[in-house]
């Protein structure tokens, strides 16, 4: 397990996230960490690496939920709170399907021990025209 520079914890977060790399993720999160999460139907908190990844894996992006790609990640900075802004590409039962996400957290020791995500909900990606 590594310790990171703050410039590059929500790139890799938002990579893990593509990836679905529980175990990244995990180590990029502070021992005690101070999560909440909004999304359209819940709120969510927790304070455990294992925790976390448990709603991310868990509960937002379970079996059924297949990420296919990361298709647009930002990152930036708010005085001393750090943000990342990612989109996945997903394929769910109903089709494929987007969600944005947006983090800001808070470094500690080099990793990530406060983290607030504001999810967009998974939205079905609306069929292109078709072709002539």
């Amino acid at each position: 397990m590594g310790r990171w520079a703050v410039s590059e914890l929500g790139e890799r977060f938002a990579k893990a996230m593509a990836a679905k790399d529980a175990t990244v993720l995990g180590e990029l999160l502070a021992a005690e960490v101070d999560f909440k999460a909004l999304t359209p139907q819940r709120f969510w908190e927790a304070g455990t690496p294992d925790e976390v990844v448990a709603v991310f894996f868990g509960s937002w992006f379970g079996p059924e939920r297949e990420i296919r790609s990361l298709l647009d990640s930002r990152t930036g900075s708010v005085g001393e709170r750090e943000s990342v802004t990612y989109r996945l590409g997903l394929v769910t039962p109903d089709g494929p399907c987007e969600a944005e996400q947006r983090a800001y957290y808070g470094v500690v020791d080099g990793r990530i021990g406060f983290l607030r995500i504001l999810c967009s909900g998974i939205m079905p990606v609306p069929a292109g025209p078709t072709p002539t």
